[in-house]
């Protein structure tokens, strides 16, 4: 339950929540994508040390996927072509890489399903109850697939995904306007909305965006980090939240 200290989403005039470990647990599905991916790309290039989970949340957390893609191999010292969103998955390019990734999240996806975590899925139905205005923003461009899914997509009024920020040439988190586009769909003010992210670099994107309260879900980024990088209070779960 809520602490003194946490902020109650039923007074906000709006509430912009990510996606992939805030709403759902396909952050993990993701991971492991990522995993299988880069584990192969490596292997085959020769490239050192070995891909970890602290490359995830350091390089890939919470950007668009060609962008993860590119800031993981620079890391390593490796440029690659950026190729087309067209690229196949088996391309040694940016976009194939990327490509490869999503086309093992679609699947698990559709052979596994996906639920919301309940905390969130609470939440989500009392800000509904309560009228609060609500919207996803999120750099996959699964999110309307992966919202459906898990039966939330009605609770919101907007969704800013990847997929639109490729329509609308958006930049990718940490840049703000993933969260821009959000509080504008939402039709609020900046300073009266909050954003609850469990990336760093989406902290960063919300608290650059001007969002009166971001609130860092702890799924494994750090909450020193996520404070670090914006985020004006951190919970473990989307319950601490309920009143």
């Amino acid at each position: 339950m809520a602490s003194l200290d946490l902020p109650d989403l039923r007074r906000a005039k709006g509430v912009l929540f990510d996606l992939d470990g805030v709403l759902t647990p396909t952050a993990d599905v993701h991971m492991r994508a990522w995993q299988a991916v880069f584990d192969d790309e490596f292997a085959a290039r020769g490239i050192t040390p070995v891909y970890t989970d602290d490359d995830y949340y350091a390089y890939v957390d919470g950007k668009k996927r060609y962008d993860g893609v590119a800031s993981l191999m620079r890391s390593r010292g490796v440029e690659l072509p950026w190729g087309s969103v067209d690229d196949p998955p088996e391309a040694g390019t940016v976009c194939g890489i990327g490509n490869r990734k999503n086309a093992a999240f679609a699947q698990a996806l559709r052979r596994d399903g996906i639920a919301p975590y309940p905390g969130s899925a609470a939440l989500v139905d009392l800000l509904r109850a309560e009228g609060v205005p609500m919207g996803v923003v999120s750099s996959s461009k699964n999110a309307e697939e992966v919202l459906a899914t898990a039966g939330l997509r009605a609770s919101f009024l907007t969704v800013v995904d990847g997929a639109l920020a490729e329509r609308v040439g958006l930049a990718s988190k940490p840049a703000a306007d993933f969260f821009l586009a959000g509080v504008e769909g939402l039709g609020v003010e900046p300073a009266d909305c909050i954003a609850v992210e469990d990336a760093t670099s989406g902290v960063a994107s919300a608290a650059a965006a001007g969002c009166g309260i971001v609130i860092g879900v702890d799924r494994g980024a750090g909450a020193e980090a996520l404070r670090a990088h914006g985020a004006t209070h951190v919970v473990a779960d989307l319950s601490d939240l309920l009143p």
